[in-house]
């Protein structure tokens, strides 16, 4: 039986649509601004550093939307998306980096068509897939490209000495901007439960939570030993990272449609994990989780005593940071950050199997095309008949990739 749910939950779930692309757009505005500023400023290797960030970030993201686009040229569901197919515009967009624009523009399309239409699931089924590409590119993003801006500015910050009040509260700022897209992303999944009251604004906030008290000690162990050995940051990255890559290989993940592409996720995922925890596979969660923070709590104390031999090295050029209240205090955060995650994984997870999820199911194109031109409210039902004429398919695309998530997700 499905949920009945008060007009205000669908205006809600409608204006976060608006308000991402609303953050969006503006977090491509402060990124011009801070390669103008490192222009004006002739810190030339900061700004092309930052514009590094910048492209590959936008590179990334473009060709992980084309390669799933690609899957499903033939279903696309919205009438943006089928006109720009239509005009043979799509590869163009994303070569000109505007295929999560054009993603935007589908979202928004489906949902308001939605919002409109609260009984109709054909509407909310494709607005749940559509949303979760979505929200998962902007996942890449957060750790691509925001994640290493943020490392990347505090390293300047702590170089230059400029470390006060107002530049604390930008920095975690900064820090929950990105905590609150995968507190976004968390939220995204909520679409694939049957009983969506079973995760609560509450468990959104604690997951929220626990994210930012693992990300805030992480970026700033790199961003401390950055300041101080700028040069090897590149060759911790790179070791860890081909590290991080074999475990996601080890995993057997299966999200793409072939296995070039999937090598590419992995890559991906290695990227992740360099800052985040992020799970991509179901089986023994909890050994994984254990391992792994057991392997990043042991870099990050490398990194921050690799910081505290430098602060002895050059005593008196650091003394706005302590070595004996910052080291204590970003453990403290990163041990708060474990144990508020064991909470809720105990208390405010829900736990479900792949069978109980709330996964909506493929329909014929024909019947896809008239319930996305039906301006009625009324759901279209397929008798027996003609479901049980409809031959099996396999799972791929954008149903497999939802079907992927939510399972690793909820496991």
């Amino acid at each position: 039986m499905e949920e009945s749910f008060p007009f205000h939950y669908y205006l809600l779930e409608y204006l976060f649509v608006l308000v991402g692309l609303f953050f969006f757009l503006l977090d491509i505005a402060l990124d011009i601004w801070t390669v103008v500023s490192f222009y004006q400023e002739g810190d030339y290797v900061y700004m092309a550093v930052m514009i590094f960030l910048l492209l590959g970030s936008s590179v990334l993201l473009q060709v992980f939307s084309w390669l799933w686009y690609s899957d499903c040229l033939d279903e696309l569901e919205t009438k943006v998306e089928t006109f720009a197919k239509k005009h043979i515009l799509i590869k163009p967009f994303h070569f000109l980096q505007l295929g999560v624009y054009l993603r935007y523009a589908g979202v928004i399309e489906i949902s308001t068509k939605h919002f409109r239409q609260k009984n109709n699931s054909f509407a909310e089924g494709v607005a749940v897939y559509l949303n979760h590409d979505l929200q998962m590119l902007r996942l890449f993003e957060a750790f691509s490209e925001s994640t290493p801006q943020l490392t990347l500015m505090m390293s300047i910050i702590l170089q230059r000495g400029e470390l006060e009040l107002i530049t604390g509260l930008k920095i975690l700022t900064s820090a929950a901007a990105i905590a609150s897209t995968v507190a976004m992303y968390h939220r995204s999944m909520r679409a694939f439960l049957q009983e969506k009251r079973k995760m609560s604004w509450i468990s959104t906030g604690v997951y929220f939570m626990w994210n930012l008290l693992l990300i805030i000690p992480r970026v700033s162990a790199l961003a401390l030993f950055c300041s101080v050995l700028p040069c090897y940051i590149i060759a911790h990255f790179l070791s860890l990272w081909m590290l991080l890559v074999l475990g996601a290989w080890s995993q057997k993940t299966n999200l793409m449609e072939h296995s070039g592409w999937e090598w590419f996720y992995r890559a991906t995922v290695g990227l992740i994990w360099y800052f985040s925890w992020f799970n991509i596979s179901t089986g023994s969660i909890k050994l994984k989780t254990v391992l792994y923070y057991c392997v990043m709590g042991l870099d990050t104390l490398m990194l921050l005593g690799f910081w505290w031999w430098k602060v002895f090295e050059y005593t008196g050029c650091w003394r706005s940071l302590n070595p004996y209240i910052v080291i204590p205090i970003l453990l403290g955060l990163y041990i708060s950050g474990i144990i508020l995650k064991m909470i809720y994984y105990r208390w405010f997870h829900p736990n479900c199997d792949e069978q109980k999820l709330a996964i909506p199911s493929e329909e014929p194109n024909d019947r896809q095309a008239a319930a996305l031109n039906n301006d009625e409210t009324d759901s279209l039902e397929a008798s027996p008949k003609a479901r049980a004429a409809v031959p099996a398919q396999p799972v791929t695309g954008i149903l497999k990739r939802g079907r992927a998530m939510a399972a690793n997700f909820y496991h």
